[in-house]
């Protein structure tokens, strides 16, 4: 059987990295997939590209799901999952895929929303009152509708990842929105979490993630916002040591597959690859629930200091997002009202 490389060329970060077609095969390939010369060969190797450390849940969520789809296809399809930004930044990834670069992705919605604006209805700030509450907007028809956008862009959505709650972290106290004015706070290359940060009172910087430990340790910002197994992961907690509970975002994360890719599997295997990411999705959010517990633990041995607003100071914060709301939801208040009130 012939192996298919559904991958003419990956571009990142400047290298150019060109796969073999057809019955052609990488030299060395054989020691990459980590099987003998003399196995039969897949009949098709997709790349799965994740930002995040190898031990982080969603990059152990990847895993499970190219088990999953390995053990279900007998073998046929081999997932290559390539974390810690090997392939590129979140939005170096989307572009790819677009074109079939790279088949598959866990990306932040606040990335996506770049391309499809729509998303930024589920990631507006304060909008969820806990985790509970998202996941039966996400996993019901409210969910489902917006996973289907992302066609427009030759996407096709997965399934939903967790990634918790967003909160500041910062080198001096933050207890109240007058102590957040005036600094500059790092966010995702988003520009929603910058008009956010600037409602507050902040500046934003759009820094990518493996450049926010040298520009806190540098004074080039005051802070970042992030949950607390990045904070924990990225060792933030060594140059920002004190962290603000707000919870101002819980943005789901989405997984991802090619367009193009999904052009060329059969009807058996995306239906394979369907169930397989949605299990792979309940493994996760039962991983992040567990490793958000234990990152919690590792920073506050570490000695840094955790404020968590009072209801009243954080109502301050999200009458502050009004303009927010205003540019990004204006038309779609009513959508909103839905989530708010989604049982």
């Amino acid at each position: 059987m012939k192996k298919k490389w559904l991958y003419p060329a990956v571009i990142t970060l400047g290298v150019i990295i060109l796969l073999a077609i057809g019955s052609r095969i990488i030299p060395g390939i054989n020691s990459i997939l980590g099987r003998n010369s003399a196995a039969a060969e897949p009949e098709f190797v997709l790349l799965y590209a994740e930002n995040q450390a190898e031990d982080y849940p969603t990059t152990m969520g990847a895993k499970y799901f190219s088990e999953l789809v390995s053990e279900r296809t007998g073998g046929r399809i081999r997932i290559l999952v390539k974390c810690d930004a090997q392939l590129g930044s979140e939005m170096e990834v989307l572009e790819q895929m677009k074109y079939g670069g790279i088949a598959f992705a866990r990306v932040s919605l606040s990335q996506l929303a770049e391309f499809v604006p729509e998303m930024n209805v589920l990631q507006v700030p304060y909008l969820y009152k806990d985790s509970d509450h998202m996941w039966r907007v996400l996993d019901g028809e409210i969910g489902d509708d917006f996973m289907a956008k992302t066609v427009d862009q030759n996407l096709v959505g997965l399934s939903w990842y967790d990634a918790g709650a967003r909160n500041f972290y910062t080198t001096s106290p933050v207890t109240c929105l007058e102590d957040l004015r005036g600094m500059t706070i790092r966010v995702q290359e988003s520009d929603m979490m910058a008009d956010m940060v600037s409602a507050l009172g902040a500046t934003p910087a759009k820094i990518v993630y493996s450049e926010v430990y040298s520009a806190l340790e540098q004074g080039l910002v005051d802070g970042a916002e992030n949950n607390w197994p990045s904070y924990e992961s990225m060792k933030h907690y060594y140059v920002a040591g004190y962290y603000t509970i707000d919870e101002h975002t819980r943005v789901p994360e989405l997984q991802l597959c090619s367009g193009e890719v999904w052009e060329k599997l059969g009807d058996e295997d995306r239906q394979i690859i369907s169930e397989c990411a949605r299990e792979s999705a309940l493994y996760e959010r039962e991983l992040w629930q567990e490793r958000e517990k234990t990152s919690r633990q590792i920073a506050e041995k570490s000695g840094i200091t955790v404020t968590t607003l009072t209801p009243s100071e954080k109502a301050r914060f999200r009458d502050a997002m009004s303009p927010v709301y205003e540019k990004y939801c204006g038309n779609q208040m009513d959508l909103i009202r839905k989530i708010e009130e989604y049982n």
